[in-house]
């Protein structure tokens, strides 16, 4: 079992405040850490609806959530944020009182020997978060886009400086016969465009993995449709929280949130986003880029 430690996990709690008999949903359910505690405040008398693209993580929180409370009513579905209309309309649910949206990659997917999102991996890039969608893998991207087009999303979703070398070396070791086909082997041709990487704070492939996984999951499509989606289905004093972990997600959710508070559709909590303080920085390091907003349903 893979130890997992919410984040923001308190202060996501004070935006949503989950009511005694209220209607929630955990947008990324995961393994189901914020979903247990929201289950644990809404009582047997409100319901939770929990979705994910992951299967495995689904199974997971199930077992997490149904041990936690036997009388509590929740629903998880294997579903994306653009299918959470007929998600919620297929269990006859018209409108509810708080959204989570906790965004990035799990532990879960991060450890999976199988999935292709670990630098030092040996096996092919996958990285889809749904395994049975059938959609392309990091692999077949890599395999299949142009030299421009590789830098296009190098440089737009991972906002990478060196776009253009690292995308020019992919296209050589492929023509070459010799294609990048694991996460050890794109983190080297990384490597290679920062002369070893010695000087840099993060590690030098963080921004082309970032961008892949972006490219195959249509992470920013996705994002878009969940917002829409709480604009619509959110009751009036209905809240919806988001947690993102880079700058290209916390924008979209800036620009949406203050876009729609200026034509009086929600109240903002605060401008700037909520950050995770030293303490859970270091017991949870996954926390550290994390970013909190959140808003009221006018």
């Amino acid at each position: 079992m893979i130890a997992h430690l919410p984040v923001l996990l308190r202060e996501v709690m004070e935006i949503l405040e989950p009511e005694r008999g209220g209607v929630y949903v955990d947008a990324t359910a995961g393994l189901g850490g914020h979903a247990r505690e929201m289950l644990r405040r809404i009582g047997s008398k409100g319901s939770l609806v929990g979705i994910d693209r992951d299967e495995e993580a689904l199974k997971m929180a199930q077992s997490a959530l149904a041990s936690e409370n036997e009388k509590a009513v929740f629903e998880l579905r294997h579903a994306r944020f653009s299918e959470l209309d007929s998600v919620l309309d297929g269990l006859g649910i018209n409108n509810i009182d708080g959204i989570l949206f906790d965004l990035g990659v799990s532990m879960l997917q991060l450890k999976g020997a199988d999935r292709g999102f670990s630098f030092n991996s040996d096996e092919p890039l996958d990285m889809r978060m749904d395994k049975m969608s059938g959609s392309p893998t990091a692999c077949d991207v890599l395999d299949t886009y142009s030299e421009a087009g590789l830098r296009r999303i190098f440089g737009e979703y991972g906002e990478e400086r060196y776009a253009g070398r690292i995308a020019r070396q992919v296209v050589f070791l492929r023509r070459k016969g010799t294609p990048v086909r694991t996460g050890r082997e794109l983190s080297r041709v990384a490597l290679t465009a920062y002369h070893g990487g010695g000087r840099e704070k993060i590690h030098p492939a963080t921004r082309i993995f970032q961008a892949l996984r972006i490219e195959v999951n249509r992470e920013l499509e996705e994002l878009k449709a969940g917002l829409d989606f709480s604009r619509r289905r959110l009751s009036k004093g209905g809240r919806i929280a988001v947690i993102s972990y880079h700058s290209l997600e916390d924008r979209i959710v800036k620009h949406f949130l203050k876009d729609a508070a200026r034509e009086g559709e929600f109240l903002l909590f605060s401008k700037k986003p909520v950050r995770p303080g030293p303490r859970e920085t270091r017991e949870n390091p996954a926390a550290r880029s994390a970013k909190l907003r959140g808003a009221e349903r006018l």
